[in-house]
């Protein structure tokens, strides 16, 4: 830092915010094994503060006082045992830099401390998923001094902060000749490797040769009578300096590939896939856009940062430009540069422009075929995937009708087919091994896949050997309610009273279930009676098999499992009663059918809770459920 002279104007200390802490103390003990990243991450933070500053200018010339040339400069002092990481960007005020390097205010931070185990391996990757930055730091370092002056202020107004990363930082307004930051890092003892112009560089070229603006090193030359290498006054440029994605892909490497992956990401593993495309016609522009391997903290807050960075002309314009690309794929991560958009472009002027929403719509094509691409070709990748973001691209069937179609291919799900809870059944799976005679497509949604794989409305279909599909997140029912079909084959819910069943009898079982329908009309009437109030309907059924009875509804009603989602969410459901099928060939049954007046009451309750029950529901008397259920087992009388 010697070129800056600085003046002390008084000092504030402050403690660190808990999460902050928390977060420094596990990455120092659990991501030391890659501590190179902290280089990595303050040169991509250096990176973002000249993007700022440049788009901050567009409106803003003067910002720039005379100083157009953006750069990062890192520098090493062996006797101070420090290294330095400058830059000439939009710099902080004292409130941004108590802010930024004093608190994490982000979405998926609660969550994020939720998850951690203690096992360091797994909380590594967790940091990772939840980016580390600026706090990398600490990993090497034992004091962090941290330089800065804004952009547009006076000399008089910069601010140094400064910690030891244990639980306080001081804050102290200086003198600063220049605006930008520098960060320096005074080396725990063991980090001598980074006393040396050689490991930096060879860690720089690695890991940040993709940045845009100049990463700079004094020029070294070896001093053959002291045996070591000597600095010169001259700054050397150490990177390419270029755009990455402005490149050929053929100029680019893997390796380089994830590494820009890392830098506009903030994250720690490489990415699952990408896609780099140039495109040329109404619109021009350049895409190059991550799927990651990993769903961040705060996947499912609809309201956090999302979306890809937007350039112009390769000028940076903003982070996070949703309108790029549409919720359901929220997750990708990367850059658009587009050479149509005005450099002084607004979140406002997104939302209404063409070049935007053909730019949306190209962007979300080529996503789409990156997971295609995947899915056909790279299985194993596709339900990693999966596994990760599979709710999220159900939520494309509603939000995205013109890729509907293609976005039914890319869904999976399980299913009967499989005995465990993985979603790996496509819709063309399921279709390829359906029955002859077969024209529908049958599922069953439930709270759990194992209330769903232990509905008591899959029994007949068990029997029959016929597919269905077991659907259990909570995305589902709103999935199906855009998704009626796929490839001309219907939707259906196999717990749904308009089933017909009948495709899946012989002449014989029909025969059998309209005789033994006429044999049991008297018990149908005498349930329906007794549980007047409480259903809809009573009728025997043929759809199950080791059940004394099921509930359905009509086909047209909410289901008793998306009337619950409702309810939970503290919305107003429409009160629909049940639909009771009985299984006439059950021994309750007969037990019921044999019961006496002053007990049949109670027997028809207890048949119906336990329907209930099976499907998931909470019984508004469960105290008076138990109750009946003891007193009838023990053979009591209603009296």
């Amino acid at each position: 830092m010697s070129e800056t002279d600085t003046s002390v104007h008084g000092a504030e200390t402050l403690g660190f915010q808990a999460e902050v802490k928390q977060l420094l103390h596990l990455m120092i003990h659990s991501l030391y094994s890659n501590k190179e990243i902290f280089l990595r991450e303050l040169v991509s933070n250096a990176s973002d503060a000249c993007d700022k500053l440049r788009f901050e200018a567009i409106d803003e010339p003067d910002l720039l006082q005379g100083d157009t040339d953006l750069r990062i400069r890192v520098e090493y002092d062996a006797a101070a045992r420090s290294v330095t990481i400058s830059d000439n960007g939009v710099g902080m005020s004292r409130d941004e830099a108590v802010s930024h390097l004093g608190t994490i205010a982000r979405s998926g931070t609660k969550e994020f401390f939720s998850r951690l185990t203690g096992d360091k391996q797994k909380d590594a990757q967790l940091i990772g998923q939840f980016g580390v930055g600026f706090y990398s730091s600490f990993i090497v370092a034992q004091k962090v001094s941290v330089l800065s002056r804004r952009a547009g202020a006076v000399e008089t107004d910069a601010v140094l902060w400064e910690s030891d990363g244990q639980g306080e930082f001081s804050v102290t307004q200086v003198e600063k000749a220049d605006r930008g930051t520098s960060v320096t890092l005074y080396l725990r003892e063991g980090e001598d490797e980074f006393l040396s112009g050689w490991k930096l560089r060879e860690v720089l070229r690695r890991y940040s040769d993709h940045i845009s603006l100049p990463i700079q090193m004094l020029k070294e030359e070896w001093d053959s009578e002291k045996s070591e290498q000597v600095k010169k006054t001259e700054w050397e440029t150490i990177n390419q300096a270029n755009a990455l994605w402005t490149r050929g892909k053929s100029d680019i490497t893997d390796e380089q590939y994830q590494e820009f992956y890392k830098h506009v990401a903030h994250d720690y593993e490489d990415a699952l896939a990408w896609t780099h495309n140039r495109v040329e016609g109404r619109s021009e522009y350049t895409q190059l856009l991550y799927i990651p391997k990993h769903a961040p903290m705060d996947l499912w807050d609809r309201e956090g940062k999302r979306g890809v960075k937007l350039y112009v002309k390769r000028v940076f314009i903003m982070d996070d430009a949703e309108q790029l690309l549409p919720m359901y794929l929220r997750f990708v991560r990367g850059v658009i540069d587009s050479a149509d958009l005005p450099l002084n472009v607004s979140r406002e002027l997104l939302q209404e422009s063409r070049d935007v929403r053909v730019i949306r719509e190209g962007s979300t094509k080529r996503v789409l075929s990156l997971l295609e691409d995947l899915a056909e070709n790279k299985p194993e990748q596709y339900t990693t995937f999966w596994e990760q973001f599979g709710q999220v691209i159900k939520e494309g069937t509603g939000e995205d009708t013109a890729n509907k179609e293609r976005i039914a291919k890319l869904l999976r799900f399980a299913s009967t087919h499989a005995d465990n809870a993985a979603q790996t059944v496509s819709f063309a799976d399921y279709v390829g091994r359906m029955k002859e005679g077969q024209d529908k497509i049958y599922y069953v949604s439930a709270d759990s896949f194992a209330a769903a794989s232990h509905s008591p409305h899959l029994e007949i279909f068990r029997k029959k050997g016929l597919e269905v599909l077991l659907l259990s997140d909570r995305v589902d029912e709103w999935m199906l309610s855009y998704l009626r079909d796929f490839d001309g084959k219907s939707l259906v819910s196999i717990a749904k009273g308009g089933l017909d069943l009948d495709q899946l009898a012989d002449d014989d079982e029909k025969k059998h279930q309209t005789e033994v329908a006429e044999t049991f009309k008297p018990l149908v009437e005498r349930l329906k009676a007794a549980l007047t109030e409480k259903v809809k309907d009573v009728r025997v059924t043929g759809r199950l098999v080791d059940s004394p009875a099921c509930v359905v509804v009509d086909e047209n009603e909410l289901s008793p499992h998306l009337l619950r989602m409702l309810q939970s969410a503290g919305q107003t459901a429409p009160d629909v009663k049940p639909i009771l099928e009985i299984n006439p060939e059950h021994a309750l049954i007969a037990r019921i059918q044999a019961s006496s007046d002053g007990d049949f009451g109670e027997w028809s309750q207890l048949l119906l809770d336990q329907a209930m029950l099976a499907e998931g529901a909470h019984l508004a008397d469960a105290a008076g459920f138990v109750k009946r259920m003891n007193r009838l087992l023990l053979g009591g009388s209603a009296g």
